[in-house]
């Protein structure tokens, strides 16, 4: 029995060209109104007119394969490379089990069960998957944003009592929660946990949601995201004579549009404009902690199958 590895993201194109399709799947099939195309366009155009996402995850699956010996495969839940494809491309090699890895340390059921889905709709239901289970609380996982942190306020020239540390993740709508979601929960936990052990060096500390979506939902209902925001981050911040952020996005593993754009452009002007400055820890993206944390959890979930 031959063994593959298929590292699974949200999705992200490779040019601007692409905006209109890929926001349509995340619409579920609903072209985007036209305000909201231009805006995007506008925030990838911001960041050089494609997210480094999909290459950064093409060489982090290549290392993770090579440490393990086995084929390994990226593919994309809203986008291209498609998981049918990857898939395929495993089975190709031999493969009659496959791993799924999500990148989404918080919401592994969602990405597990809609590769299952696409296998089973396009004839690989045959293959037997081991899918890695929510892994925020990892220790290695754990351990590379401490460093990170730590070596972000080095960069600062160590902090001080204004400085204020803001650990992010993703906004998701309340009613996701509300219906069971444990994102807000395991991501709460690894935050405290984080703090735990790099509070102690600033000032201050504070847990945020950022990149919140539209304020209204279908029918034009309106629809309440996770907070606080970054917005009201920063205000609280100024009002509080903080001289200086840090901020941690532990929420997500890799650069994208909501860290290139939301954190290193948005944030940082909002920043600027209250007299505050803004710097955030390194994405873990494919250096070597990252392809260590990935290959251990891979085995993990192979040993205990």
């Amino acid at each position: 029995m031959k063994t593959g590895v298929l590292l699974l993201t949200h999705g992200t194109v490779n040019g601007v060209a692409d905006l209109p399709a890929f926001l349509t799947n995340i619409r579920r099939g609903h072209a985007p109104p036209a305000s909201l195309l231009e805006e995007i366009t506008r925030r990838y155009e911001a960041i050089g007119g494609k997210s480094p996402l999909n290459d950064t995850t093409a060489r982090l699956a290549k290392k993770v394969g090579d440490a393990l010996h086995m084929p390994s495969r990226f593919a994309a839940r809203l986008w291209e490379p498609t998981v049918d494809a990857m898939l395929a491309s495993l089975v190709a090699e031999g493969c009659t089990k496959v791993v799924l890895m999500p990148l989404a340390q918080f919401s592994s059921p969602i990405y597990g069960d809609h590769a299952k889905a696409r296998a089973a709709e396009v004839g690989l239901g045959h293959l037997e998957f081991v899918t890695v289970p929510n892994w925020g609380s990892d220790d290695r996982l754990h351990d590379a944003f401490v460093r990170r942190a730590r070596s972000a306020l080095a960069k600062l020239g160590g902090a001080t009592e204004h400085t204020r540390l803001l650990v992010t993740a993703h906004s998701l709508p309340v009613a996701v929660i509300a219906a069971g979601d444990p994102y807000e929960r395991e991501f709460r936990a690894a935050a405290q946990r984080f703090i735990g052990a790099v509070g102690s060096l600033v000032g201050s500390t504070r847990v945020v949601f950022q990149s919140q979506g539209q304020s209204t939902g279908p029918g034009g209902r309106p629809m309440e995201w996770l907070g606080p925001d970054l917005p009201a981050a920063i205000a609280e911040a100024k009002a509080d004579g903080v001289k200086d952020l840090l901020v941690a996005p532990i929420g997500f593993i890799a650069d994208h549009v909501e860290v290139l754009y939301d954190l290193d452009i948005e944030a940082t002007k909002w920043a600027h404009d209250a007299g505050i400055r803004l710097a955030r820890i390194d994405s873990l993206n494919d250096d070597d902690d990252m392809v260590q944390v990935v290959t251990s959890l891979v085995s993990r979930a192979l040993e205990t199958a």
